[in-house]
């Protein structure tokens, strides 16, 4: 999931960033270091995201590739995961799109540093098996992600989209 002008960076406790939009760092210079806090408080409420993890911090354009590419649907999204597969190791790809993440952010109530975390911790999700197809799912979903951001002091997304 590179692309020629990407900048990759060295691995940081279980994350491969991959910066393929440098914008990212202008909008939110901590994001590396906010994949691997999200990763690290995730593994300890959520044992199988033990493992490594390529997060691709990309534009819209990009992503909507992929999603055209890899799931038929020709528009932009906020975050996709592509799982490996692989039963130890590496357990996928995650690619986040800044401008996207930065609209939706905006038009919350959430920094853009909380919800870059809320789509990381989503992503992550995904790459184990976690859906939100059905409403169960998506409960079930839902309530893992608050439980892990609220660990690392973020409010429930999901609260407080109700709340508005």
């Amino acid at each position: 999931m590179t692309h020629q002008d990407a900048h990759r960076t060295a691995p940081i406790a279980g994350f491969d960033c991959v910066v393929d939009d440098e914008k990212w760092l202008e909008a939110l210079p901590e994001i590396e270091t906010l994949a691997s806090q999200c990763h690290a408080v995730a593994v300890k409420i959520e044992p199988d995201l033990e493992g490594e993890i390529a997060l691709m911090l990309c534009d819209d354009a990009t992503i909507q590739g992929l999603n055209a590419k890899f799931r038929h649907k020709d528009k932009a999204t906020n975050v996709l995961s592509f799982p490996s597969g692989d039963e130890q190791g590496f357990l996928g790809d995650i690619a986040l799109a800044r401008e996207t993440c930065m609209r939706e952010a905006a038009a919350g109530s959430a920094t853009l540093r909380d919800h870059a975390a809320h789509l990381i911790i989503h992503g992550m999700l995904h790459l184990i098996g976690y859906d939100h197809e059905t409403d169960e799912e998506a409960e079930v979903m839902e309530a893992r992600e608050a439980e892990i951001l609220q660990s690392m002091g973020i409010a429930n997304p999901y609260e407080v989209a109700q709340d508005e």
